[in-house]
């Protein structure tokens, strides 16, 4: 017999779709991950599941359903499946690993291909039964939202071990989210919306040695009460622009009043933009300014919390009726964010402008036009080359405390003072060390990261034949292979490749003839020869000296 809530739910279920039962929602979609694994015979690797659920409405929501699905092997004499999602390698070959379940519009199901080789050392895979530290974490999803506080989402932490074996280490690692006013986590990774706005949510995974493995994800609450705003900037103070219709980008940044915390609100709806002159210049929602006559306005920028009470703060704008000279047409940082785990420990941004004549991307992160600002400068500073000396290490930011900053690039057109402005951030969420779990960014962490993460991508506009390859720290050829260009066993490189190296190694970057009009490297790259060539590979060689490094190549 039906319960009086559980009949409601079907009476108006009844009116939107078949009955499909109370309890827990049925899915409409899940993905197996790792989407590929590789073992040697004896080792065993953990499948996950995750379901997304919500029928088209928005945001959809994720759930871990490992436990749920039906997992088997398609050939199961190379490898065999628990109930659990545990994969056993059995003999060398390659196998189909299926998850099915019923699902909201039938029976739904995901694959992934895992390969078993004879050789190696056996018995050291995942799943806890081997050997290896992690070297590299993985968190599952990589964003997720929520519609308001008391919901809850389901983070997993998948670590790749040194062998390539994968382990679940969810109840393992230590998690924390870098708002507890936004959203907490448990140690299980379960997140749980507390206010609206977003958190960076981390794992670290702690080796025997004391060497870490760390991921962060992205945890949104839509809805509810958000942290007040008690002060608001603008950078850049003031700009000067021409009347042919000339843009200059404002940022604004609020500070709450509970945390002390900075963010960047320059988009967010809670904020109106305005102009004392619309006839001299204009402003968009986004902060985009744009230039209509000459004379001079005032910017102004208007915070409403949520209990009505209001924050604003100003800058100016000159508007000249001179031609606008080659114009700036946008700036951007990469990566959009980074986080470490260490005191003292650095990441490198890149800065990388647009032009309307060529060459229209241009590396910018040394330009003595281009000047770092880091919101909390005190805590995460920010080298900037006021100076212009070559080889110079701006857009670098140190941890010399926990928390988060925002990290502003500001360029100058010499011309006529316009400016361009982009924002990313850098955070060391603090983490206190206990006898369980690792610690981050507590005093007495500032022991040197053992591995460091390097980052290529296309600064240019070819999207069809680019290539960049380089081999790992050992020798193993290709362990980047990015760009369209790549076609080796079929594949295709990504439009950014990531690889894991240790700290201090050296890395030659190789892009192939043939591939795209080749422009260059990035700066903190030096080319090998040192003049681009058409007959013969461009190549570059770098140092890995920091946590996190960003390369890029030009191909037009």
């Amino acid at each position: 017999m039906l319960t009086r809530s559980c009949l409601g739910v079907v009476l108006f279920a009844g009116l939107l779709m078949p009955f499909v039962g109370c309890g827990t929602p049925q899915v409409d979609t899940i993905q197996v991950t790792p989407a590929t694994q590789a073992l040697t015979v004896g080792q065993t690797a953990q499948f996950i599941a995750i379901g997304t659920y919500g029928h088209g409405a928005h945001p959809s929501t994720t759930q871990n359903v490992t436990a749920l699905v039906t997992w088997t092997s398609s050939t199961p004499a190379i490898a065999s499946m628990s109930s659990t999602g545990l994969a056993t390698a059995n003999s060398a070959g390659t196998t189909t690993i299926t998850a099915s379940m019923p699902g909201f519009t039938g029976d739904i199901s995901a694959t992934a291909t895992m390969t078993v080789t004879a050789t190696g050392t056996s018995g050291g895979g995942g799943g806890g039964t081997g050997s290896g530290d992690i070297v590299a974490l993985t968190i599952i999803p990589s964003n997720q939202a929520v519609a308001a506080p008391a919901q809850t989402s389901q983070f997993i932490a998948i670590g790749t071990t040194s062998s390539g074996a994968t382990k679940n280490l969810t109840t393992q690692v230590a998690w924390n989210s870098s708002s507890s006013a936004v959203a907490t986590i448990s140690p299980s990774g379960l997140a749980t919306g507390v206010g609206q706005g977003s958190v960076t949510i981390t794992a670290i995974a702690t080796n025997a040695d004391n060497t870490v493995a760390t991921a962060v994800s992205t945890f949104t609450v839509v809805a509810g009460a958000a942290e007040p705003i008690t002060a608001l900037s603008i950078t850049p103070g003031a700009q000067s622009l021409s009347a042919t219709g000339q843009t200059g980008q404002f940022i604004a940044l609020g500070t709450s009043g509970f945390t002390g915390f900075k963010e960047d609100v320059t988009s967010s709806r809670q904020l109106t933009w305005s102009s004392s002159v619309p006839s001299i210049a204009t402003i968009s929602p986004t902060g985009l300014a744009t230039g209509v006559s000459a004379g001079n306005t005032t910017i102004t920028g208007e915070w409403t919390n949520p209990d009505g009470s209001i924050v604003s703060t100003t800058a100016a704008i000159t508007v000249s009726n001179s031609a606008a000279p080659e114009p700036l047409l946008s700036l951007t940082i990469i990566p959009n964010s980074i986080t470490v785990g260490n005191l003292q420990d650095t990441g490198q941004f890149l800065a990388i402008g647009t032009y309307s004549t060529a060459p229209t991307i241009r590396d910018l992160t040394n330009s003595p036009n281009l000047t770092w600002i880091s919101s909390e400068p005190s805590v995460f500073p920010v080298n900037t080359n006021s100076g212009g000396s070559a080889g110079a290490t701006a857009g670098i930011v140190t941890a010399y405390g926990n928390g988060s900053a925002v990290i502003i690039a500001e360029a100058t057109n010499p011309q006529d003072g316009s400016i361009q402005t982009a924002s990313t951030t850098f955070n060391c969420p603090l983490l206190t060390p206990t006898p369980t779990t690792a610690g981050t960014c507590y005093p007495g962490s500032q022991a040197p990261a053992l591995l460091a993460t390097v980052t290529v991508y296309n600064e240019g506009l070819n999207t069809t034949n680019w290539e960049v390859t380089a081999p790992s720290a050992t020798g193993t050829a290709n362990v980047i292979h990015c760009g369209p260009g790549w076609t080796t066993s079929g594949g295709t490189g990504g439009s950014v490749c990531v690889a894991t190296y240790p700290i201090n190694t050296t890395v030659i970057l190789t892009a192939p003839a043939g591939m795209g009009a080749f422009g260059g490297w990035s700066s903190n790259c030096t080319p090998n020869p040192s003049t681009p060539t058409t007959a013969g590979p461009n190549q570059c060689t770098m140092v890995v000296t920091n946590s996190n490094v960003t390369v890029g190549a030009i191909f037009n």
